[in-house]
């Protein structure tokens, strides 16, 4: 059995003296383990580091052994995602909710976005956006998506400001008003069209909020798993960031 796919690198666990099993999200085989001969040498160290995107060839007598990986760097951009906290825990968070998916399990689509994130996480306005949609995702494929896109109670798609915490599905500012205090807030930047909006402080930890909470309800709490220490970490670091930062909207802010 062989294959060739992008991928990037997740983790990576000692095996023996000289070698590791790395863990990879591929583009087509969804999260893929194999053993890496010499992983440990000088010449593979740089290499197996999250984050980084390479080619694998992937071997094995058998489909379901471990098999073994050839590696070959295609963007090594380790390095770079050590330079800030939000990158530093934002590639150990994604990397804990791609474990969630099944092994093996093909998604593309996550491969894509992981991708795409790992280029911003360094900007903390964008990193914290772009990892709560990633949350979204991830819960979509498990089978618990969330409907943001009309009111659950009466359909309109205007004013939508909360979420069902049962449900999952957005609802009006209007049919949500006499349950306002149970209703889980729906910030601005995740709505349709012209409704949506740049996130700040205020909105990103709403929607910190919003995705812990299905991830508790749905995936932690039945498996009996805690909450990623990395994302708390990428939480604490994002609002962090986003509270020292200037709105560029308000010109007395600027002025000053």
């Amino acid at each position: 059995m062989q294959w060739q796919d992008e991928a990037i690198i997740i983790g990576v666990k000692r095996h023996g003296e000289t070698s590791v099993i790395a863990e990879l999200m591929t583009r087509e085989r969804g999260r893929h383990l194999g053993l890496v001969r010499s992983g440990r040498s000088r010449a593979m160290q740089p290499v197996l580091q999250a984050g980084n995107r390479v080619e694998a060839v992937w071997r094995a007598r058998l489909d379901e052994h471990l098999g073994e990986f050839k590696l070959e760097p295609l963007r090594l951009r380790a390095a770079r995602l050590m330079e800030t906290a939000t990158a530093v825990y934002g590639v150990q968070a994604m990397g804990a909710l791609l474990r969630l998916l099944p092994e093996r399990d093909p998604h593309p689509h996550l491969f894509e976005a992981l991708d795409i994130i790992l280029e911003a996480l360094d900007d903390p306005a964008d990193a914290g956006e772009l990892f709560v949609r990633f949350e979204l995702a991830v819960l979509n494929d498990l089978g618990f998506g969330l409907d943001l896109s009309e009111c659950a109670a009466t359909g309109i798609r205007e004013n939508l400001v909360y979420v069902s915490p049962k449900s999952g599905r957005a609802v009006s500012r209007d049919a949500g008003a006499p349950y306002a205090d149970r209703m889980l807030a729906l910030p601005g930047f995740l709505g349709d069209g012209a409704a949506a909006r740049a996130a700040d402080r205020d909105s990103m930890a709403a929607a910190f909020r919003l995705t812990a909470h299905f991830l508790h309800r749905h995936v932690y709490e039945p498996r009996g798993l805690a909450e990623s220490a990395a994302r708390d970490g990428f939480v604490q670091a994002a609002l962090k960031a986003l509270a020292r930062k200037p709105d560029s909207q308000d010109p007395e802010r600027q002025a000053g």
